[in-house]
């Protein structure tokens, strides 16, 4: 137990440094809001858990090959560890993909509160208009919570199906036509069309988009103002996906789930949904994997206790009760099982239930450690012979898939300002630092512009580095940093003649080749 001297000079140290709240909340008593809001910091040790243990985790994370770009450790409602992998920062929105799940599951349990449905209500019951014109037994049965513990009866995931709909035909028409070869409620089966008709279902009962219903329900009580979600033509929100919001605001959203739905004094959820929403509805494995523990209402459950919101290539929100603990990670992992079993096996050990007695030596090396995370581009040679000659020129683009007509590159000091044309829209100017990224002015403007691919499908701003391969062949690097993804393109220079070779940051760390075709051209 560390001595009333190590806790006051720690609280000291806390109030001194970071100023964050106008009082330090004793031990284990939760968050003390304040506007604008941020969550409280503490030292590790004053919250039970070693600056030395993170400091551990940290290494396991650097050892596991994973590519984390921010992580938020909160226990007893206090941050006791963060960091962004620069060049993602605290202020810029996260790509949440199925982590947004949660959202839209939460949606629906503020409606159940308002009387608005009921989790026992049949699907077919919101959408008279769109139903076949036989109705199955098995349509028939399926009720909202069958979508919401993803039992809805199908066969597979019905997302790709729904975006593949006819124009102008509504999603939900097409949800409601596709067989439904199980019972509901019999068969897990992961299924991100489930979410879309929990989000519609939203917009029916209360005449707004489930983005616009969140907001005085739940984004303003916990301070979350800087959001976006994307909908569909019908000005549905996704439901399953496309929700981004900064990663303070996604472990706002675990210590709120935390504390039962309560905030600031504030029932903001009811504590019977979240009990309901956290409790095992199906089983959906052996308990041999982190997916293998069963799933609640749009919340996985945990292999060492708890739940958590979960979204593709690594975003989390983990909640875990036992530890009175958050952990909210984002990040661009292929072996998610790899970043969810570092939490698991390293950190949580290292939660103890009293606090510990201060270490000024470990916790100034972690808070070196946390401040020094990044990324760098590639290291390439800073200069070519053929730079002078191209620089300024401008290449017409052969016809290609992006409708893109011209691209030049103007080399200015340690600057390579790249610009794109396309018919009708506004030029896209991205410049990259030599070796280094630059990131102010530059923006993907809208969902695939830059060549990119369908997981990118989001604006963003650009950190952008580039260097030269050889004398003839230009590297970009670009990162999306309020998406999870990024790109690289290889600039080949023969002549008069330029071949853009696109490599997608998940192919490249999959030792896959892009599915996109060269894009080619020549001087002009």
């Amino acid at each position: 137990m560390p001595s009333r001297r190590d806790f006051i000079r720690d609280a000291a140290l806390l109030s001194a440094g970071l100023s964050l709240a106008p009082s330090l909340a004793s031990y284990g008593t939760g968050i003390q809001p304040v506007r604008p809001f941020v969550l409280p910091r503490s030292t590790p040790e004053l919250q039970g858990i070693s600056s030395a243990g993170i400091s551990k985790f940290m290494q396991a994370i650097k050892d596991s090959g994973q590519e984390f770009h921010s992580l938020m450790i909160l226990r007893h409602g206090h941050v006791v560890a963060e960091g962004w992998w620069y060049p993602y920062s605290s202020e810029h929105r996260q790509q949440l993909y199925s982590l947004s799940k949660s959202f839209t599951g939460t949606a629906i349990g503020l409606a159940v509160s308002e009387g608005l449905l009921s989790v026992d209500d049949p699907i077919i019951k919101f959408f008279p208009e769109y139903l076949p014109a036989a109705v199955s037994d098995n349509l028939a049965a399926m009720k909202i919570r069958h979508l919401l513990s993803m039992t809805v009866g199908h066969g597979k995931d019905s997302i790709l199906i729904l975006e593949a709909s006819g124009p102008d035909v509504p999603w939900e028409k097409t949800f409601l036509s596709l067989p439904v070869v199980f019972q509901p409620g019999s068969v897990f089966m992961y299924n991100s069309g489930a979410s879309f008709m929990l989000s519609a279902i939203i917009k029916k009962v209360t005449g707004m988009p489930a983005h616009e219903y969140l907001k005085p329900r739940l984004y303003d009580p916990l301070a979350i103002t800087n959001t976006t979600w994307g909908a569909n033509w019908e000005g549905i929100n996704m439901g399953a996906s496309h929700l981004r919001m900064p990663t303070e605001d996604i472990a706002k959203f675990g210590q709120l789930y935390l504390q039962n739905g309560m905030w600031n004094g504030k029932q903001v959820i009811s504590k019977d949904w979240v009990a309901e929403a956290s409790a095992k509805h199906i089983d959906n494995g052996k308990n041999d994997s982190s997916w293998g523990y069963g799933y609640g209402y749009q919340f996985w459950l945990n292999p060492p206790g708890g739940y958590r919101a979960d979204g593709a290539f690594g975003q989390y929100s983990m909640i875990l009760p036992k530890q009175d603990a958050v952990v909210a990670i984002t990040s661009e992992s292929i072996a998610t099982k790899n970043t969810m079993q570092i939490v698991w096996d390293v950190l949580l050990p290292e939660m103890k239930d009293t606090p510990l007695p201060s270490d000024d030596t470990a916790r100034k090396a972690l808070a070196g450690e946390l401040k020094s995370l990044k990324y760098d581009p590639p290291q390439l040679a800073t200069s070519s012979p053929i730079s002078e000659k191209i620089s300024g020129k401008e290449f017409l683009l052969d016809s290609n898939p992006f409708n893109a007509k011209s691209v030049t590159f103007s080399f200015a000091g340690d600057k390579c300002i790249f610009t794109l044309k396309e018919d009708g829209k506004p030029d896209i100017v991205i410049t990259s630092g030599l070796n280094r990224w630059i990131r102010k002015g530059n923006l993907k403007p809208s969902a695939h512009s830059l060549f990119s691919l369908r997981r990118i499908d989001f604006d963003s701003i650009v950190a952008a580095g580039y260097g030269w391969q050889n004398d003839n062949t230009l590297i970009l690097t670009w990162r999306y940093i309020e998406t999870v993804h990024g790109e690289t393109f290889t600039c080949i220079f023969d002549g008069d003649k330029l071949t853009i070779k696109p490599l997608f940051s998940v192919n490249r760390m999959q030792g896959k080749p892009d599915d996109r075709a060269d894009i080619t051209g020549r001087f002009s």
